[in-house]
């Protein structure tokens, strides 16, 4: 019998289609946001909140996952786990658009850039993992980056590393209930905790008669309602994309989002990058590739790809 040919299997192109999908619609997210303005930043947070959960609840009857959303939320356990995973994800939203409507969004993009050194000291911290030698020198030259940045620019990046550490914690939750509850129905409990406050918050506005939702035209407060799809879509493509493709690939294009924040913060929004920025973004570049041929060198083979759930 002829042996069959080792052959190495070829990359999934729907799921590379979906993973640059939601990279890209996460790296042009910060033009999104100053279309909300005069809204601010809160109450572009709660809009987002409200309108993601009604969105979510209508995939959720569409595609069959409702039976999954009420077992989450009849499971007190899993239903304190998420909600302590929605005041995280609120918290990075609230920070990363404060960023963008002050004229931070590089500072953002570096946030994004040095999540994954992030998790890996979450890694360290919370689960009691061992580091190889390559990842802490990633980890080194990754606080080197934020204290040249610091004494150089004469502030602490805090929007930097408060969406690395917002998010850290997030991603260290979901992955924890990523097997067990699927991404949209995670989001729709993550939104129903979220939605008294956000709701009770919108009300305010309106009776306070500052709420820039109805106030700015039909097209405004349809650009905020569309802040529940802008949140949700890029999920879904981000879960088909993990369904598809080996997580090295996974992991090499989570570093698209973040650079074309960074672009679009530099090229169009004419953010400011001193010599001490640059030299830190330089550092954190060095950190990330130190990162990434540590993680491909002790990768799963290639054709296997990641046990997400859909």
């Amino acid at each position: 019998m002829r042996a069959p040919e080792d052959q190495t299997p070829s990359l999934d192109r729907t799921g590379l289609a979906l993973g640059l999908g939601a990279y890209l619609l996460w790296g042009f997210l910060p033009l999104y946001f100053p279309l909300l303005q005069p809204a601010g930043p809160v109450e572009i947070i709660a809009h987002r909140v409200v309108w993601s959960l009604l969105f979510c609840l209508v995939l959720l009857r569409v595609t069959g996952g409702w039976a999954a959303f009420t077992r989450a939320l009849r499971d007190r356990r899993m239903l304190g786990t998420l909600a302590a995973a929605g005041a995280l994800v609120a918290l990075n939203w609230l920070v990363f658009v404060h960023g963008v409507l002050t004229g931070h969004t590089v500072d953002t993009a570096l946030g994004y850039y040095i999540n994954p050194l992030v998790t890996v000291a979450l890694a360290v911290l919370a689960l009691g993992e061992r580091l190889r030698r390559a990842q802490w020198v990633a980890l080194g030259i990754g606080a080197a980056a934020v204290v040249v940045i610091t004494i150089g620019v004469g502030r602490l990046p805090w929007i930097a590393l408060a969406l690395a550490a917002t998010f850290g914690l997030y991603g260290l939750i979901k992955n924890r209930v990523g097997r067990t509850v699927p991404a949209v129905a995670s989001l729709a409990v993550e939104t129903t905790v979220l939605g008294p406050v956000a709701i009770g918050y919108l009300a305010w506005l309106a009776l306070d008669g500052t709420a820039a939702f109805g106030a700015s035209g039909a097209g405004h407060a349809a650009i905020l309602v569309s802040s529940g799809i802008i949140t949700a879509v890029p999920l879904l493509l981000f879960g088909g994309a993990a369904r598809r493709l080996p997580l090295s690939v996974v992991g090499m294009l989570q570093y698209l989002a973040p650079t074309l924040q960074f672009l679009v913060g530099v090229l169009w929004f004419g953010e400011e990058m001193p010599l001490a920025r640059w030299v830190g973004f330089g550092l954190v570049w060095v950190a990330l590739v130190v990162l990434t041929v540590d993680g491909l060198r002790t990768a799963r083979p290639f054709g296997r790809r990641a046990a997400v759930r859909p």
